[in-house]
């Protein structure tokens, strides 16, 4: 809460220098902020005062600022920036920073920078870009330091002090063998508490266990959320030693997912910038709003099947919504439970069916209990009990199908390679809007004609 409230007043203290023409004190004070804070700026200003902001941004933090950038709006930036600054942008950037940079560079761009890089920095690029930016092998940082396990720890020590400095976050230093295969990890703080003639073979920890560089992204927060990792190191298919992952790049990713799956939960994607042109952004939104359409008339046609018993008994007209939107609330919570429960991978062949059987039973009891209710208040106000035993009924029934269903989707869905969480919602308000209408108009014609 504390760094929302930051951000927004070190936005409303922008826009006035700006408005007022104060850019001296504009670039000052811009400059003086750390580039995640730049981005979170730029990100919040329409697209005038957007470029304005830009202009006054040092060139040595452009690129750290870029990275930080939602896509959208750093593509944006990018197009409107000459070669050479954008290569004076990549200077002195750190390798992985520089690599999810280059993904959005043209090519052109990306060449010339890769030759202005020196040989060792170009290879480590190469090295990142190998790997897809949502594995391991593409969040690393290849700048690390690594000993050998038959030497001492003050051997290691003047190492480290001919080395000058070593990457920020670091908490450990890799052992190797001879032909980098990792061995374990040396804690800094077992380095300067431990005896200085004891060999590092008989100080560092095997309990930090690699981490394959084609591990997908999700897997390797879970590997740190569950073994309470600051870092740990990426191995190749040999064991061998190619770099770090550090917590704040799972942070980053965290992030990323919870982004992906609030705006995919209204078919939006987290990159989009919300000062987009209206038409840009209209167009990009009118996709899921067809869907939703179409769907929308699938459950008006379940209604029109029943158009001659609504005529007869205008009274279910009165109560239709209710039981197809008590099915939604309760597919929803299934549905919510389950996709998250795919992204952890807590589900599998043999819990599966279990998973399922619980759900189901959920829904047995909250529709038997809220049924009761329903139909109690139904007879209150209408005085018909059969009524009040078709509204209950039909809800037990819809609230059994969307527990099922809000189980049954994502799998589905991620079995056809689809985003559970970008078109799970809409698939599940077409099972329950269709299910309750049929229940409930279909009870009353079979019980009410």
């Amino acid at each position: 809460m504390e760094a929302r409230e930051h951000t927004k007043a070190n936005l409303e203290l922008l826009q006035e220098r700006l408005n007022s023409g104060r850019m001296r004190s504009a670039r000052i004070m811009v400059n003086s902020l750390h580039p995640s804070e730049v981005a979170r700026l730029l990100e919040s200003l329409p697209l005038k005062d957007r470029a304005v902001l830009w202009e006054i941004v040092n060139t040595e933090i452009e690129g750290d600022v870029l990275v930080e950038l939602a896509e959208e709006v750093r593509d944006g930036l990018i197009e409107g920036m000459a070669t050479e600054d954008l290569i004076a942008a990549a200077d002195g950037m750190e390798v992985d920073d520089l690599a999810d940079l280059l993904a959005d560079l043209p090519e052109t761009v990306t060449q010339e920078v890769l030759q202005s890089l020196d040989k060792q920095d170009s290879e480590r690029l190469k090295q990142v870009l190998a790997y897809d930016e949502e594995s391991a092998g593409g969040l690393m940082n290849v700048d690390i330091v690594t000993v050998r396990p038959d030497v001492t720890l003050e051997v290691v020590t003047r190492y480290l002090r001919a080395v000058g400095e070593i990457t920020d976050g670091t908490d450990s230093i890799f052992v190797v063998s001879r032909d980098n295969s990792y061995i374990g990890s040396l804690f800094l703080s077992r380095l300067v508490t431990r005896d200085p003639d004891e060999m590092v073979a008989n100080v560092m920890s095997t309990d930090v266990m690699p981490i394959p560089a084609h591990t997908p992204s999700t897997q390797v927060v879970w590997e740190f959320e569950n073994r309470d990792l600051l870092s740990a190191p990426v191995v190749d298919d040999d064991f061998r030693v190619l770099g770090r992952i550090t917590v704040d790049d799972v942070v980053d990713v965290i992030r990323d997912e919870a982004e992906h799956s609030l705006m995919s939960a209204a078919g939006l994607d987290e990159e989009d910038d919300m000062f987009a042109p209206v038409v840009k952004s209209a167009t990009r939104r009118a996709l899921w709003l067809g869907v939703n359409l179409a769907t929308a008339f699938l459950a008006a046609a379940v209604v029109d099947l029943f158009q001659t018993t609504l005529d007869k008994i205008v009274l279910l007209a009165v109560l239709m919504p209710v039981v197809p939107s008590m099915g939604g609330v309760a597919g929803s919570q299934s549905l919510t439970i389950i996709t998250r429960a795919i992204a952890l991978g807590q589900i599998n062949r043999a819990n599966a069916s279990g998973i399922l059987r619980k759900e189901v039973l959920v829904g047995v009891l909250n529709g038997c209990g809220w049924a009761i209710v329903v139909a109690f208040f139904t007879y209150l106000w209408f005085g018909d009990w059969r009524i009040g035993g078709i509204i209950g009924a039909a809800m037990i029934i819809n609230l059994i199908i969307a527990a099922a269903a809000g189980f049954s989707i994502p799998l589905i869905l991620r079995r056809m390679r689809v985003d559970p969480a970008l078109a799970g919602g809409v698939v599940l308000t077409t099972v329950t809007d269709v299910v309750g209408y049929m229940a409930f108009l279909g009870l009353g014609a079979i019980f009410l004609l």
